[in-house]
Order: C-alpha cells, then structure tokens, then sequence
C-alpha cells in the first residue's frame, strides 16, 4: 500500500476516533486495527495526523475511547514481546503502536485525573488472554508496556542480530533468550561489536523514544525538593522486574561511549549517508541520564542503573568510558581546513549530565579521571563551552553545569596537580593568547565569563572564584596574563561601590586573597608573575587595609554606583588579542527557546569546608555562621533581569552594577556591618610580603636605572621569603556536597534538555509541561 494510502487511512481512523460519541468496544478489531495494522506511516506522519487538539477532546468527551485505544495498543506490544515479531507485518504493528503511544502518553500526563491511569489495572474487557493466571492478567498497563518496550529491545532480526540461522521457531525463544549475549556494543562487560545495522538502530531508536516519552511524566509535576517523591515509571524499569535491565543499562553506555562521530575519518562522510547510530546514541544518552536522575543510592529504593553504574570497576571499563566521552565532548571543538567535513555533535549537555552522574555515583570512576592527565580531555571542552556560551541567556543551565563538574573535580588535589600540564592544544577560543598551563586557561577563561558575561551569571562568581581557591595551593607557576587577570578581578571587587553594594559581594574579595595567600604560602618559588603583578597592584590591598567604613563613604559609593557606572579599568592592551580562529561569544538568536531553572542554592550549602592535614588527608571543618558567609539569599540566584550584551571588558563595571541591583533593592550597609567582615579580611601574609619586597625591588630600580620587568622578575625568581611570612595557614578545600536543591535543580535542567532536543517530532511541544517554563529569548 502506497504511503499517501496509509496516511488516508490512518486519518480516517483518527476523524471515526473524535467524531464517535459513544464508546466503542475493546473487541471491536475492526475498528482498532485501522491504527496500526494496515498502516506503514512514520513517527511524522503520527505527529501530523493526529493534532494535539484531537487528542484533547478525545480525551474530554470519550474518555473510554481513549482509554481502549491505549489500552489496545499496549496489547499489540505485549503480544509482538511475546511472539518476537516474526513477520514484518507484526513488526510494522509494533511501530505504528510504539509511534501512537509515544504521540498520545504527553497528553495522559497533562491531565492529572488521567494520570493514574495507566497504574490502574484494566477491568473486564479483552485481559490479554481469559486463561492467564489472575496475578499475570492484573498487571497495570504502566508495568505491561514497560516490560513489553524491553523485551522487544532485545528481540532477534528486530532490535538485536538473531544467533539462529533459521527463524526462532516456538514462542519460548522470546522467553528464554538470554539478553546478555544480545548487548547492542562492545565495551563495559561484553567483548564483541556486532555488525551496525541500520534498521536495528531505527527500531531501538523509536523504542526508546517510546520510554522516554513514559519517563517525562516528570515533567508534568512542579519542582520539588522532596526526595521522596519517585518517578513511577523509572522506578518499577529499573527494578529487578525488568529482567533485561543489565544487558540494557550496558548496551545504552557503550553504544554512547564507543561511538565515533567523525565518519572513521574520511572527511565529509556524514554528508553522503544519515547517520542512524547519531540518533540512538541521542535517545541512549538521554535514557540514562533520566534513569540515573533518582535520590542518592543511599536514600533512594534499589535502582538497578545506579548500582551498575556504582559497580563498574576495571580499569579498562573506566578508560573505555572516559575516552569515549572526551572524544564526544572534544567533538564540538575540531576546527578542521575544510569547513563542515566533520559532523558535530549536539549532544554535549546530556554527556555532562552523565559525566558528572559517573563521578557522584562512582567515587572510583572520579580516582580514576583524576589519577593521569586524561582529566585535561574534559576540562579543555568544558572551559570551551563556558567561554562559548558566556553571553547567551539560553545556553545558562550549560554554564551552571559546567561550573559544577569543575567544582566538583576542584575538591580532589589531584585536579589541582593536573592543571600545571602546559596547555599547547591550539583551541580557537576568544581569549587573549598566552603561553603557559592549563591552570592559566582556567583562570583566563573564569576572568572572561565574569568580565564579559551576561549578568544573570553573577550567582555562580562565588563558585568559580571557589574553584581558582580549591586549586590554588598547587598551582606550581602562572603566567603574567593570568596573575594579572586575577589582580585585575580584585581591583574591579574591592571598589567601595561594589563592595558596599550587596550584602554578598564582599566574599569574593575573601576567596581572591585566600587563593593568593594559599599560593604565596605554599608555592612562592614558582610564582614570580604572580608576586610582580601584587607588588605592581599594591595599592589595592592597601586601600582595602584601609576601607573607610563611616556613613558618608558608604552613601557615596552609592550614589556613584547609581549615576556613573564607571568601568573595569582595561588590561594592557596586548593581552586582548585574541586567539586565531576564534569567534565572539555572542547572545542568543532572537526567538531562541529556553527552559527557565530554579535557583541554586548558595556556595555556603554546595560545599563543605574541609582542611588538608599534615599527612594529605582531609578533615571536615564545622560549619561556622561567621559574618564572612551569611546564608545566600535566594534573590541572588533567580533575578532574571534582561542581558546586557556588550561584549567587552568595558561592560564588566557596568554589568556587576546592574546585576548587585537588580537582586537587593532595599540593601541599606551600616558601618558595623562594614567592621564586621572588614576585620577579618586576610591581609596579613601579602602585607608582609609587601613590606619586605617592595623595598628591596625599588632599590634595584634606582641602583641598576631599571625599567625592565625581565629583570625584576629574575630578581623575585630567586629571592626567597622563608621565615619572613606568617606562619602557614591549613589549607581549606570547599567540597561539593549534594543536597535537595541541587537535585531539584538537575532535575529540572535535564527535562528542559531533553524537552528543547525533541523536536522531531516534537514530543512535548504546545503541552501543558509544569516542571519550567519555556520561554521564547
């Protein structure tokens, strides 16, 4: 039957479904068969055929009609489970019911009085079979669909390679296969790689597009910080119900980890045939993110996908799936000569979400990535997209998540240790060019987003001026284009305006002096840039020794925050040079979708402090409620004032105004307040250093006549300040910590991902989605 023939069809079934105004009987084949049985539509056609309006009044004035169609449908897959699909008519059934529930469940879930529905048993009419036991035949449909969808994802000659020659011949096979042998890609736990077959990867592509569409219930509910509160439809998938939930779990993560984009290296080969695997590793990626979105194992019941994931432990498995993410976040990055002849990827947020899912969930697999420079292959990406997305408002929820992987591989030393490998990939980034470590890429790029990012970034200043701190005390020699990117992040800080302008801003003044205390204590001999651009900027932490704190100033500083927006004084001009190749950062396309987040809580309740002891090992510092870090307001995080899209460091005074005012509008500082932190500001290690290497560098300068910094700086390289600092101060590590409101916020980013990835066909666009908003930029 021709295509334009099956369409016909398919709509006239659809125009009988809304027009019938009296139920029509679960037995009546004739009836349903018309929406799958003689139809060889695609999942576009179903999305096209059947608007979502009359799938609303369906379900407002023949409920029961609704009711049988799914019910009828779940059937179908049942029953093509249980015979294996020998036929290619019974194939063409099951994706034709596959593409109709997938179109049909977003509406079931919009309704809350439909959304116990498929957790109800269905009575009377047409159980699956009237000589089944009672327990079998009193499964919800929820459990009956679910177990059906795995079954058929290992089903022989139409998900998985048949090991038969000949055709399974009895019903048993489907029920004694063992799936194990049948995993889709060779890696964690299975050797061989079966041969691709494309229509293999478009029946396990529709499948799982099926699964995620019954997993998005999620989406349908609001926020909420309650762990207790589990997705139903993960929770029974990822139980011991599901006897394939092993050999699934496995084929998912390989087929994502060994899959290699660029066309086995001949340029331009993405163009000439479609690349089915892209979109399975897509819906895989996005499969395992949601089932591994539950409470920690500890809290949560067991998930089968959690634990495996916590279990995998040989070394190869963690090489195989460390290698096959960088190669997949790295993707993005290859410039090559010939413009488009690779494929690029879009994927990289899921990866991120199941980067950072691996390191929480398996503490090893953290070891492992922090054990060799292999973590360089993801931190080099992730600066890439932070530097990137800097000034698109849509892109914020990938800013957010990149600054967490980096906090939280920043609690581990050996992160620290790492970042002294000198950096020599020639990424094009718009940066200024240096030559020097990756920690001077970290820090260059941390500089950039704060300077000439867009303002809703302001909350995550704190975690990545957290970061620079964690790493600090092992930063062996930064360059003189980070030491004075660091300064310069201090001079635009310790303004009296900025400083007196929310009752915050002060803390990052704190983690700025910390980091340079923790490397003047602890790393002083390799850091002469570091030591020239203090002593050369030493006016500022003199004017922070002496920060007027009576009434007057502070009123001032505010006026003049109000009138004059003055700007960050510009670095040295030929440090904005940036790299060849590179473009700007640029803001969003107008008319760009987004997923709005909830707020994250403050660094205070991210992190816990920790000390490094004598011997290396870390000891949890009580929490303390000092003045120095009073608890965040929660303003701070959402304010959602529009962008300022400038792109240069003139803007950065301008937007660190407009962005402190638009989160505390009523903020009146008081002298005592000032005192309160003032006090405590750790200035003495760099006073000290002051007062014993000033002296010293201007007496060179009059002696030798010397206006060359070379010289100084050889000076400094060999001049030593042992005995003359204060004695060392334990170092503090901020580790991350998981909490409620970081949950929630996965949570909600992930589905906003997920929803905005889906648009062919466009799964849950136009519904009544109450997880975020989607917003048009």
């Amino acid at each position: 039957m021709g295509n334009t023939d099956s369409k016909l069809n398919f709509r006239k079934a659809v125009i009988q479904l809304t027009t019938k105004t009296q139920p029509v009987e679960a037995t009546d084949d004739a009836f349903w068969d018309q929406f799958w049985a003689d139809t060889a539509t695609t999942v576009q056609d179903v999305f096209a055929l059947l608007p979502a309006a009359e799938i609303r009044a369906v379900r407002e004035e023949s409920p029961s009609n609704l009711a049988t169609l799914c019910y009828k449908a779940v059937e179908k897959l049942v029953q093509g489970a249980e015979s294996g699909c020998p036929t290619e008519k019974e194939k063409q059934i099951v994706l034709n019911c596959t593409r109709m529930l997938s179109r049909i469940l977003p509406y079931i879930f919009e309704d809350q009085d439909w959304r116990g529905f498929f957790w109800s048993t269905v009575p009377g009419a047409g159980r699956m079979d009237d000589m089944e036991d009672e327990d079998e035949g009193a499964r919800p449909l929820a459990e009956s669909l679910l177990l059906a969808v795995a079954d058929l994802l290992f089903c022989p000659d139409f998900t998985v390679q048949s090991h038969k020659k000949g055709r399974p011949d009895s019903v048993e096979d489907m029920q004694s296969l063992d799936s194990c042998e049948y995993i889709w890609e060779a890696g964690v736990g299975f050797a061989q790689s079966p041969p691709l077959n494309y229509i293999h990867d478009i029946n396990r592509t529709e499948l799982l597009r099926l699964l995620l569409t019954c997993f998005s219930e999620a989406m349908y509910l609001p926020p909420t910080s309650d762990n207790s509160i589990l997705n139903p439809w993960v929770t029974f998938f990822c139980s011991t119900e599901n006897r394939h939930a092993l050999p699934l779990f496995t084929s998912l993560l390989n087929v994502v980890c060994a899959y290699d984009p660029i066309g086995y290296g001949i340029p331009y080969n993405h163009l000439l045939f479609s690349d089915y695997r892209e979109q399975l590793v897509e819906q895989a990626v996005q499969i395992l993110i949601v089932t591994l979105d539950t409470p920690h194992p500890s809290i949560g019941p067991n998930n089968l996908f959690v634990n495996y994931l916590s279990r995998i432990h040989r070394e190869e498995d963690y090489d195989f799936v460390l290698k096959g993410l960088a190669r997949l976040l790295t993707n993005p990055l290859t410039q090559t000569y010939l413009p488009n002849s690779t494929k690029k990827i879009q994927f990289h947020q899921e990866l991120l979400v199941l980067f950072w899912k691996l390191c929480d969930f398996n503490k090893k697999f953290l070891f492992f990535v922090l054990k060799s420079s292999d973590v360089l292959d993801i931190l080099v990406p992730i600066l890439y997209y932070l530097n990137d997305a800097r000034a698109d408002q849509s892109r914020v929820g990938l800013m957010h998540i990149s600054v967490f992987i980096l906090l939280l591989l920043s609690g581990e030393r050996n992160f620290g240790v790492r970042l002294n490998k000198p950096y020599s990939l020639h990424v094009p980034m718009d940066i200024p060019v240096f030559t020097g470590t990756h920690a001077d890429l970290l820090i260059v790029v941390f500089h950039k987003i704060i300077t000439s990012g867009h303002q809703r970034l302001q909350p995550l200043y704190d975690c990545l001026l957290t970061i620079v701190v964690n790493v600090s005390p092992y930063l062996k020699s930064l360059s003189m284009v980070a030491a004075n990117k660091l300064l310069h992040l201090l001079e635009a800080f310790s303004t009296t305006w900025f400083l007196f302008s929310a009752p915050q801003n002060h803390h990052l003044v704190f983690f700025l002096l910390e980091a340079f205390n923790n490397i003047i204590q602890y790393q002083f001999d390799g850091n002469c840039n570091l030591v020239y651009a203090i002593i050369r900027k030493r006016n500022v932490f003199h004017q922070l020794a002496n920060l007027p704190s009576d009434p007057t100033t502070i009123q001032k500083a505010l006026q003049r925050k109000r009138k004059s927006p003055d700007v960050i004084s510009r670095t040295s001009s030929q440090e904005t040079v940036s790299m060849e190749g590179s473009r700007p950062a640029v803001p969003a396309e107008p008319g760009t979708l987004k997923a709005s987040l909830v707020a994250m809580p403050g660094i205070d309740k991210l992190t816990e402090k920790s000390q490094v002891s004598e011997d290396g090992t870390l000891v949890a510092v009580p929490q303390t409620e000092s003045p120095q870090t009073p608890e965040h307001s929660a303003a701070a995080g959402t304010s959602d004032t529009e962008s300022i899209s400038g792109r240069d460091n003139e803007m950065a005074r301008r937007r660190l105004s407009s962005s402190s005012s638009s989160a505390i509008s009523h903020w009146n500082p008081k002298p005592d307040w000032v005192l309160s932190w003032k006090s405590k500001l750790p200035l003495q290690t760099i006073m000290r250093l002051l007062q014993v290497l000033v002296p010293q560098v201007e007496k060179i300068c009059i002696d030798k006549g010397l206006t060359d910094e070379s010289e100084i700086l050889k000076f400094l390289q060999h001049g030593t300040l042992v005995g003359l600092l204060p004695v060392p101060h334990p170092i503090l590590i901020r580790k991350y910590q998981a909490n409620a409101g970081t949950a929630m916020w996965f949570c909600t980013y992930m589905w906003g991902v997920i929803y905005l990835r889906n648009v062919d066909p466009p799964i849950w666009y136009d519904t009544d989605v109450r997880l975020f908003e989607i917003q048009r930029m």
